[in-house]
């Protein structure tokens, strides 16, 4: 049965916005975020405004779309000169907000990898994986969280992880999450989870720098312990 074209009929844990307001911008895909810009569908086509996002972006995606000019985007049915405006000058604020930012942080110790995840992890109450994308000499080219639990676990696996690592062009990624208990200790899933991960990044060409885990007042680098060659 298809989906209606209006996405505020969709169950609430479902839709783009409600998501991104609940959990906020990172969990969402490029589609997603795009979706929430265009706000409604294609209503002729029957298409969603997520259905709509996907054929904006089509196969180049979001750097392809960046590189487009809002008379482009008027081209593609279903999006019309106000839905390509404010697409433009979504991107155009992206654009202003990068140039005002200082240079990108390096990866290089534990503590860096807090850093660079800490607004993400702020005041989280349930554990979420943050996959930190970094470049050929580990600066940070991006922050993505991959996975939201409950206060019992964050369960992830490698294709999610590497997903955004490979959407972002990466050469090596770093991952910390946190325990909601306050107690940084890695568990036996924290320890498989590392394992699983490192091996996947070497098959992948993109090797783990670390995972942390961060509690309240301190946090535990698993590559210092030893699991991480």
């Amino acid at each position: 049965m298809p989906l209606p074209l209006r996405i505020d009929r969709w169950p609430i844990a479902d839709r783009p916005r409600e998501r991104l307001l609940r959990d906020g911008p990172a969990v969402l895909s490029d589609a997603e975020l795009l979706a929430v810009v265009l706000g409604t569908g294609h209503a002729s086509g029957g298409a969603t405004a997520l259905d709509l996002a996907r054929e904006v972006l089509g196969e180049r995606g979001l750097p392809a779309l960046t590189e487009a000019g809002a008379p482009a985007l008027v081209g593609i049915p279903g999006v019309g000169a106000a839905k390509a405006a404010r697409v433009a000058a979504a991107l155009e604020l992206g654009r202003r907000a990068g140039r005002g930012r200082p240079d990108r942080p390096q990866l290089k110790t534990p503590a860096d990898v807090v850093a660079a995840a800490a607004d993400l992890l702020h005041d989280a109450d349930r554990e979420r994986l943050v996959v930190l994308s970094a470049d050929t000499k580990h600066r940070l080219l991006g922050c993505d969280v991959v996975s939201i639990g409950t206060l019992d676990g964050s369960p992830a696996h490698p294709r999610e992880v590497f997903k955004s690592a490979i959407r972002r062009n990466a050469a090596a990624i770093a991952l910390v999450h946190n325990h909601p208990s306050g107690d940084p200790t890695p568990s036996p899933e924290d320890r498989a989870v590392t394992r699983r991960m490192h091996q996947a990044g070497k098959l992948l060409g993109i090797p783990l720098l670390d995972h942390v885990v961060v509690g309240d007042t301190r946090y535990v680098s698993l590559r210092a312990e030893g699991m991480i060659d």
